[in-house]
């Protein structure tokens, strides 16, 4: 198949395979196509042959200055998970209120796991290290803050490293839990902005818990993210679904594959999987390695380690 580019606008057209024709390849890798060009014609072969086309035409339309190497990789995730080519005017696609305009999910399960989020009281988000778990419920917790549906937003995790025993370290409360949240910290920084992420710290809007203190609380019209479960107990895990109060909701994230726990004890993330599956007004979102949205090699990586343990066991 062809594409041709017409009237010629060389800048557009450097823009859009990047130095040496990176962009190229990396579209090529991605979709296992073959892309060779003479001046404004593109001609493409292979399977994904029509998907991309359209991507050289949307990624050309985007070219009015060099493509960023985040955005192309992003939308070769999108395309490479989608199972038909894009509707442009789908409005079933879920979109979060941000500073990042337009944000939405990349895979089906990115969509789904955002309307959950939206729709039920409790969500969790369980898969793989790169599957937008985390950084997704940082979104959904900004976008119910900025429609006003909830107060304030908490964050939780526990500090296993620590033996969840945190007086040992220096600084106030916030210091002592700050290493284990800074995952968290990123993703608000990116979807609020530096100077206001601050200014709803020291407003109390956006408030870190260390789970070894919630106990006894109980948290009304918050946005609650409990981040790492995989790393609470049984009893953690109970403690912390019961601190939900009126007006709340929560998103419990978590790789059930990285478990820190010390050896002997079960998995609260586990747990409550098993136990909570058919009580209604909760979610379960189960990410697949075709959800990393990562660099490409990311999802190559997991995809080795996984095929790694199925061997070996």
């Amino acid at each position: 198949m062809q594409v041709n580019f017409t009237p010629v606008d060389n800048a557009r057209l450097a823009n859009l395979c990047g130095v040496l024709d990176e962009n190229l390849r990396q579209i090529e890798t991605a979709l296992n196509v073959t892309i060779s060009r003479r001046g404004e014609l593109f001609q493409v072969s292979g399977d994904k042959q029509q998907h991309a086309i359209k991507l050289l035409k949307d990624f050309y339309q985007r070219a009015r200055k060099p493509l960023d190497i985040d955005e192309i990789q992003l939308a070769l995730v999108e395309v490479v998970h989608t199972p038909h080519l894009p509707d442009t005017n789908d409005g079933d696609i879920p979109v979060l209120m941000t500073r990042r305009v337009g944000l939405h999910g990349r895979t089906p399960r990115q969509n789904s796991y955002i309307r959950q989020m939206q729709e039920y009281d409790i969500t969790f988000g369980i898969g793989p290290a790169g599957t937008g778990k985390t950084y997704l419920a940082v979104a959904g917790a900004v976008d119910a803050l900025e429609r006003d549906l909830v107060k304030r937003i908490v964050l939780v995790r526990p500090a296993v490293e620590a033996g969840e025993r945190l007086g040992f370290l220096p600084g106030d409360l916030v210091q002592k839990v700050d290493p284990y949240l800074r995952p968290l910290y990123d993703a608000l920084y990116d979807l609020m902005g530096f100077d206001k992420t601050t200014r709803q710290f020291e407003k109390g809007v956006i408030e870190v818990a260390p789970l070894a203190f919630m106990r006894g609380r109980t948290l009304n019209h918050a946005f609650i993210i409990l981040d790492e479960a995989q790393n609470t107990t049984p009893e953690q895990m109970k403690m912390f679904l019961t601190r939900i109060g009126f007006g709340s909701r929560a998103v419990v994230t978590g790789d059930v594959t990285q478990i820190d726990l010390p050896h002997g004890h079960r998995c609260g993330l586990i747990e409550a999987r098993e136990i909570l599956k058919n009580v209604r007004g909760l979610a379960f979102t189960d990410f697949q390695n075709e959800d990393v949205v990562r660099q490409p090699l990311v999802a190559r990586i997991v995809e080795a380690y996984d095929t790694y343990a199925k061997g070996q066991a």
